[in-house]
């Protein structure tokens, strides 16, 4: 669901050429282009969302380029039982709801967020993400990073490490600038339970299979998950 930028085809500097001969020849090859641009965003780019309801919830039309949206559980699917959910009863596009539960996260002993109002983020196949307002997250104990990715439903993230680690590596992330259904979590901080120690409601989260992957794995979460193997095309 992260991919580089796409390559700019507006630009200014688009397509110019050395000689005259060649930018004549301009208007005609970006019409070109841009009619390929038109056949492949409708062929392989996921329909626009809708903003999302009263209750929160995010709808609208998901693209047949996903093979499971959260309408029926597939087969390998397993059974939640009371008090569980089911990652595969998860919307996609993806669904944000808050969650009053207390949230704590800790690195290198200290605690780094601690709060009870955060924000899942729930899409089928994966754990939930959890979102944390940045005025319950110890901002002095982070730093920005130049990293940058981008998410098909949210938008453009920035990544944060721990300020006193000197290989900066990444330990979560947030949107600055998130798309309209997402625009509650806001510059709200999600951690990797992998790298640092993230408790919901007392209970340790266990961190989502794959390394790229960013979900929190509570006991009434039911899988299987995405991440893990044969799951690319979840």
């Amino acid at each position: 669901r992260v991919s580089d930028r796409p390559l700019d085809t507006h630009g200014p500097n688009f397509g110019m050429r050395s000689n005259a001969t060649e930018q004549v020849c301009l208007p005609r090859s970006r019409f070109a282009i841009n009619f390929l641009l038109i056949i492949f965003r409708s062929a392989f780019l996921p329909a626009p969302l809708k903003s999302p309801d009263s209750a929160g919830r995010v709808t609208g039309d998901t693209h047949m380029m996903w093979k499971y949206t959260g309408q029926k559980r597939p087969e390998f699917a397993e059974e939640p039982g009371p008090g569980e959910e089911s990652v595969w009863d998860y919307p996609r596009p993806p669904r944000v709801e808050p969650d009053s539960r207390r949230i704590e996260v800790y690195g290198e002993n200290e605690k780094i967020a601690d709060t009870s109002r955060a924000y899942r983020v729930l899409e089928t196949a994966s754990p939930p993400t959890f979102y944390l307002p940045p005025q319950d997250v110890s901002r002095d104990l982070l730093i920005v990073l130049p990293n940058r990715s981008f998410c098909e439903w949210k938008g453009e993230a920035r990544y944060w490490a721990l300020a006193a680690d000197r290989e900066k590596k990444p330990i979560g992330w947030d949107y600055p600038a998130p798309t309209k259904p997402f625009e509650v979590i806001k510059g709200f901080f999600s951690f990797y339970p992998r790298k640092l120690e993230c408790f919901v409601a007392g209970q340790k989260v266990r961190p989502q299979p794959g390394k790229f992957y960013g979900g929190w794995v509570t006991d009434e979460i039911v899988g299987p998950f995405k991440g893990e193997p044969g799951a690319s095309n979840w």
